[in-house]
């Protein structure tokens, strides 16, 4: 995986509230949905470079090759 860069982000608090309430409505962190916003704005503006990697995927990875439980009696 690719390092990330971090760095200090400074809002005013009812905008960073407003945001903390956006990315908990869509299931993501705060910091998960600055980034989604971030990129979008940078691909609707043509902005965002073709070698930038995907943005990471969050939460728990899918089961792909568990089998279904019976449910017997």
């Amino acid at each position: 995986m690719a390092s990330r860069k971090s760095f200090l982000l400074r809002l005013d608090p009812t905008v960073h509230d407003a945001l903390a309430r956006w990315a908990g409505d869509e299931l993501r962190s705060t910091n998960a949905q600055i980034e989604f916003l971030l990129r979008r704005a940078l691909e609707d503006a043509g902005r965002l470079p073709s070698n930038a990697g995907a943005q990471p995927r969050r939460g728990r990875p899918a089961k792909h090759d568990e089998q279904p439980r019976e449910h017997g009696g």
